[in-house]
């Protein structure tokens, strides 16, 4: 499938989404939680407007979490080589020319802008990243007027039949760049582009400008937004500090409860900055000290570590070791694999991407390998593909398995702090329970 066609339905490229999406949603994150499916209705003409935090991962979250065959627009420069460009067209990307590629090069946006409107035409949903290129921040920045040039001149290019709408959308990791964390999607409720038409005939520009402002706007409302530069690393440790524990909580996401948070420092900055500055303070003390003592917030949160549980777990563990053993075979080759080629990539807002892709490959590669291996080793061709199903989920249980070991390490370390009345340590504990205290007043 090349540039003409690629608004058309494929059948491998659904096979191929259907493989990369089970691997993106099941074993890259551990959890994907979607809400406001309820604002996307598949019949209209729709542009998917999602925040650039992560590099690629945020285009996957997207696509991953939608139904049919979402077409992206990407920079023009990566489509320099002609196998190159023939995959990403495969995949569904076209290519934005900018004044940086080549003045002359910019008629290619021409061919480009009729593509959109066959995509647009056909309900495939089309997806572009507003703000251009991505920063590792959570905060949405200043979003660029292409969105809203394309949605304007395909409605116009069409009669203003076509009725687009934008769709917000917010984007939220609990971690930018490691295996097995929440990655949480959020679809904002449609922009009519149509309530800016009669402005848009008289002037554009004034149009798109306001359509931006409106976009921009949603778009905050549908993510996880600190607009304070000074203080945005204490008020994002805050989040973790105080809601971190709901990270899996679809019920009541923290997705929205970090969003409260956030609404309710703001309003203390203006109303007490004391109590504000009070609060910024702990929450970059409590991260030093936590780090330097070795020491997460789950187990800060913890009052008591019984000496009996840390020794039941120690002993659980050292039973079902073998099996811990056992998954590393899927963990060393599907995870640790990826981790040696993050050291080459500079921009650590690619590293999530490098795994994921990586591990994905890997995948294609080796589980067809491991595989046979079952079926050679074993005399049963069932007991032998049994043993091969059980390769992901034994990885899954090793991964967990070094987190439960983690945790009862940190509990044994807490208990020696305290029984040496460690002096860090006290302080810690009294600059955590004092931050909590202020936090839960708010």
């Amino acid at each position: 499938m090349g540039k003409e066609n690629i608004e058309k339905y494929s059948a491998r490229y659904a096979l191929l989404k259907s493989v990369a999406g089970f691997w993106h949603n099941k074993i890259f994150y551990r959890k994907v939680i979607v809400l406001g499916r309820e604002n996307i209705n598949p019949e209209h003409h729709l542009i998917f407007a999602p925040n650039h935090q992560n590099a690629l991962m945020d285009a996957l979250a997207v696509l991953f979490t939608q139904d049919g065959q979402l077409i992206f627009l990407a920079r023009a420069d990566i489509f320099k080589k002609k196998i190159v460009a023939a995959i990403l067209y495969f995949l569904k990307i076209l290519p934005v020319y900018r004044i940086r590629d080549g003045f002359s090069s910019l008629k290619g946006n021409d061919e480009i802008f009729t593509k959109t409107i066959d995509v647009l035409k056909s309900k495939n949903g089309l997806v572009i990243l507003p703000e251009g290129d991505h920063a590792g921040f959570r905060r949405l920045r200043q979003l660029k007027k292409g969105i809203c040039r394309v949605a304007f001149q395909s409605d116009e290019a069409t009669g203003f039949t076509l009725n687009i709408k934008l769709i917000p959308v917010g984007i939220d990791y609990s971690n930018y760049s490691r295996f097995r964390q929440v990655l949480t999607v959020v679809y904002g409720k449609p922009i009519e582009v149509s309530e800016f038409y009669e402005l848009y005939k008289v002037s554009p520009e004034r149009a798109l400008n306001e359509l931006r402002s409106k976009l921009s706007t949603e778009m905050k409302n549908n993510m996880v937004h600190i607009e304070s530069e000074e203080d945005y690393d204490a008020i994002d440790e805050l989040r973790g500090l105080i809601n971190g524990k709901f990270s899996d909580d679809i019920k009541s996401p923290k997705f929205f409860r970090d969003r409260v948070l956030i609404s309710k420092i703001n309003n203390l900055r203006v109303s007490n900055p004391t109590v504000y500055g009070k609060i910024c303070a702990l929450s970059l003390n409590v991260k030093k000290r936590a780090k330097d003592l070795n020491i997460n917030y789950k187990l800060l949160e913890k009052k008591k570590h019984p000496l009996g549980w840390l020794i039941a777990g120690l002993i659980l563990l050292l039973i079902t070791f073998p099996l811990f053993i056992y998954g590393n075979i899927f963990n060393l080759t599907f995870l640790e694999i990826p981790n040696l080629q993050i050291k080459k990539i500079r921009d650590p807002q690619f590293h999530s991407s490098i795994r994921y892709g990586l591990s994905l490959a890997l995948a294609f590669v080796f589980l067809p390998v491991y595989l046979i291996l079952s079926a050679v080793i074993f005399a049963s061709w069932w007991i032998g593909f049994l043993i091969f199903l059980t390769l992901p989920l034994s990885g899954l249980f090793a991964w967990n398995y070094h987190l439960q070991f983690q945790r009862i390490m940190g509990g044994f370390r807490i208990r020696s702090f305290v029984k040496n009345k460690n002096e860090e340590f006290a302080l810690l504990r009294k600059e955590h329970t004092e931050l909590i205290n202020l936090a839960t007043i708010l």
